[in-house]
């Protein structure tokens, strides 16, 4: 089933396999997407679907330095070339809208100031990538710290985040790109509403279950009148902790959040699993009463084996499988697994900033098997 065609409304993949945002810090000034982002993307491109590194929807939604933006106008055109290239490949392409909220520092807010989120709490130990020098993504140092305190959101400002995150929509549309998925998972802003030891308010955005799921549904109502529901996905990351983001009831909030999205119709869902090693592997009981509870496509990212994959599509889990990291390395990775042929190794050193190498200069295999190539653009 991975390599077989799948639709949802307007959408058809040409697989089952979905290269799932990473960010990769390396836009340029501006915090616009560049031409080699553009070569990235288009190299992998035979993924059914991507979606791309989380996407800030204003200069305070920011949270790592060289992160790509999609509220101005050099943004949008930035943008475009990477779609272009996408398109030209034959691929499909969502942008991650995203707003970090705590997950900052005053050095990449707007006037230095305070990052912003559903609470005055600061998660100990969670860090923030910044720019140390001042010289941009290749010739730049980036440093880890300890994200900035935050201030908890003034109850009116709260419409002109849901009114930026619809602006980005429309901003992705104009972009090229295919939908959009809105970042509610690993511990950011739609996050720190959602869960309860991250969200200690007492008016209608805190408290009860019903009342933290407010900001999720009000964003996902608003991005979903721009865009059309087979065109938002939402991902969460339900059971899971995060950047400091704790539930204590994990599995009901996250099963009341799916239904929820399911009421307003977004087209799929997209579900963080742990992914490092020896992770947890998310209950089978939870994922078959959220395939009961949802009646939209389902998208898992995790460890995910070619035969784990298989098993979660077989078994009716899930609609489409994102794989993560091992699309760094391996631009044909689709082609890969199909063949059962061996992956590349992706050098750590180069995730995050820098040019060309450890980015788009990864080789794809030969039909052969006997050597490998550079990936073309």
């Amino acid at each position: 089933m991975l390599f077989t065609p799948y639709t949802f409304g307007h959408i058809t993949t040409r697989n089952r396999i979905v290269m799932p945002p990473m960010t990769r810090s390396r836009a340029a000034a501006g915090d616009v997407a560049t031409d080699l982002m553009a070569e990235y993307y288009s190299q992998r491109a035979t993924a059914g679907l991507i979606i791309s590194e989380g996407t800030q929807i204003s200069r305070q939604g920011q949270g790592y330095a060289w992160t790509p933006g999609i509220y101005s106008p050099g943004q949008v055109t930035g943008w475009r070339k990477v779609t272009d290239a996408v398109h030209a490949a034959g691929g499909t392409i969502f942008a991650q809208l995203w707003h970090v909220g705590r997950v900052s520092h005053t050095t990449l807010q707007p006037g230095n100031t305070a990052p912003v989120s559903s609470s005055a709490l600061v998660a100990e130990g969670v860090k923030v990538f910044v720019d140390a020098t001042g010289h941009g993504p290749q010739g730049g140092v980036g440093e880890m710290i300890q994200h900035s305190a935050p201030r908890a959101l003034n109850i009116d400002e709260i419409p002109g985040i849901v009114a930026d995150y619809a602006q980005a929509a429309r901003n992705a549309l104009a972009a090229g790109f295919d939908g959009v998925e809105l970042h509610g998972a690993n511990g950011y802003l739609i996050n720190q509403f959602i869960d309860s030891q991250a969200n200690t308010r007492d008016d209608e955005y805190g408290g009860s279950l019903a009342n933290r799921l407010r900001f999720l549904k009000e964003v996902a109502q608003a991005v979903t009148e721009v865009v059309g529901k087979d065109r938002i996905g939402v991902r969460l990351a339900p059971l899971t902790t995060l950047q400091g983001a704790v539930d204590d009831t994990p599995e009901a909030t996250y099963l009341a959040a799916a239904h929820a999205l399911g009421q307003i119709g977004v087209g799929y869902i997209h579900i963080a699993e742990a992914d490092w090693e020896d992770a947890p592997v998310m209950p089978a009981a939870f994922k078959e009463a959220l395939r009961a509870i949802y009646p939209g496509t389902l998208v898992y990212s995790g460890n995910y084996s070619k035969a784990r994959a298989e098993e979660a599509l077989t078994k009716g889990w899930a609609d489409l499988i994102g794989f993560g990291r091992p699309f760094i390395a391996n631009p044909d990775l689709p082609y890969r697994l199909q063949h059962d042929l061996p992956l590349n190794a992706g050098d750590r050193s180069k995730y995050f900033g820098g040019g060309a190498a450890g980015y788009t200069d990864y080789p794809r295999f030969t039909p052969q098997g006997q050597s490998e190539t550079k990936a073309a653009a």
